[in-house]
């Protein structure tokens, strides 16, 4: 499943006709690269490779005084039944991937108890950062700001604030784990 394709076929299909930049300004609002993979950055060329696919479709050029031309997009009959496969596939997609730091922290048996308090601290800057974010995004409203908005954004929020609690448990048990090293000779 990929979001971008969703991303950009749900929002043709909900907003109506808009051109690129309309639809980056709104994953920027939106701050989906928070909850999603969409980057707005990759909307102009999802929408080359969609009109390409026959999926959406130019309806006209506009041109407002000295900017530049904009092309306007529409969704077609058979982007809209590429929107139901897709949303389809992502509601019923489980996706909890492996984390790389599970992998390290188990990899990890010669590093210092100091080195490794001092990694798992910095990623904790990162995901309060993080937290912090969505905290102001929750509060903060949008024109036709709807009910699965608030669902998305307290949904990433919720995995964030699990995430600082795992890291506050791995804290928690770094002396266990240096010493769980030393005896089974693990250190250098």
């Amino acid at each position: 499943m990929n979001p971008t394709r969703l991303f950009v076929l749900g929002a043709l299909a909900k907003h109506g006709p808009m051109y690129g930049h309309q639809l980056r300004r709104d994953a920027r609002i939106d701050r989906t690269e928070m909850w999603s993979e969409v980057q707005p950055g990759s909307l102009y060329s999802a929408l080359h490779r969609l009109a390409g696919e026959g999926l959406i479709e130019v309806l006209r050029t506009e041109q407002d005084g000295q900017f530049p031309a904009r092309t306007v997009y529409g969704i077609t009959a058979e982007g809209r039944r590429e929107l139901h496969v897709l949303r389809a596939e992502a509601l019923q997609e489980v996706k909890l991937q492996p984390d790389p730091v599970d992998l390290a922290l188990a990899m990890s048996a010669d590093l210092s108890e100091d080195a490794l308090r001092g990694y798992i601290a910095d990623r904790m800057r990162v995901l309060s950062a993080q937290a912090s974010q969505l905290e102001h995004q929750r509060e903060r409203t949008w024109p036709d700001q709807t009910v699965a908005d608030d669902l998305v954004v307290e949904h990433a929020r919720l995995r964030v604030h699990a995430e600082l609690s795992w890291h506050e448990l791995v804290l928690d048990r770094l002396g266990k784990l240096a010493a769980d090293s030393e005896q089974h000779g693990l250190r250098a």
